[in-house]
């Protein structure tokens, strides 16, 4: 009897990484979780460490068809005040982090002729800048192009890889922000369609990219956003009367 695929998941102790692993096992694959802390059916890693990382993938029971980064940091402050330990910190984590788990499962599914898929989680805030976020929009940003460098190197070896960009995602590293009432309905009426986003509606978009629906996709950067970084224009004041000429000169145009 075949073992069911098995798919890793980094940074699964909480959050985003916890809803990513449960999605993935309805989806029928054994999870191996990694964290910084160890707990119930979760391996400690630092991502940062690629000797940690190469020992995590060399005690793995079989190659995984599916490979999620999602463990980082965030260390907020303006950057006139921010130290050189913080920023390069987020640094190591989220960029160095992902390489060195992407390589790893790279050179592993290459060795056994695994045609996977790896998935980078980034984020809106490597799209749009937000203020007194330090590096880590600089991170994402720099993720979602290290996604594209990746794809085109190990599309030759059958390896997709593909970024996962969260918006306003009301899990993990926001709750804090979240458990505001007032920032949290102000954020909540920016977004297009009305309402924070949750651990699931990210997962939903991995669960695609990992499944054999997204087969011919790689190199892509999915905003699970709910549109909002799209809608910058309209959050703008705009006076109704505007609204109304293009309407009018379409209709006598129309009428000559």
């Amino acid at each position: 009897m075949s073992m069911p695929p098995l798919a890793l998941v980094t940074g699964a102790g909480r959050g985003l990484g916890a809803a990513i692993a449960n999605r993935l096992r309805a989806d029928g694959y054994v999870v191996a979780c990694l964290d910084l802390n160890a707990g119930e059916g979760i391996t400690a890693c630092d991502v940062s460490n690629a000797a940690e990382v190469d020992a995590c993938f060399a005690a793995l029971p079989s190659t995984p068809f599916v490979v999620v980064n999602n463990a980082g940091i965030v260390r907020f402050g303006p950057l006139l005040e921010l130290s050189n330990d913080d920023f390069r910190a987020v640094i190591d984590v989220n960029l160095i982090g992902t390489f060195n788990v992407a390589r790893a499962a790279a050179r592993r599914m290459k060795a056994d002729d695994v045609a996977g898929s790896i998935i980078n989680i980034t984020s809106m805030n490597g799209v749009a800048a937000g203020p007194n976020a330090g590096a880590y929009g600089s991170t994402k940003a720099a993720i979602a192009l290290l996604t594209q460098q990746m794809a085109i190197e190990w599309g030759p070896l059958g390896i997709r890889v593909n970024a996962v960009a969260p918006g306003l995602i009301d899990a993990g590293m926001s709750e804090p922000i979240y458990a505001d009432l007032e920032a949290r309905t102000a954020r909540s009426a920016r977004v297009p369609i009305g309402r924070l986003g949750t651990a699931e509606d990210v997962a939903n978009v991995v669960s695609f990219l990992a499944g054999p629906q997204s087969a011919y996709i790689t190199g892509q950067e999915i905003l699970v956003d709910g549109g909002v970084t799209m809608s910058v224009i309209a959050s703008l004041p705009r006076p109704h009367s505007v609204d109304g000429v293009g309407l009018g000169l379409a209709a006598g145009s129309a009428t000559k």
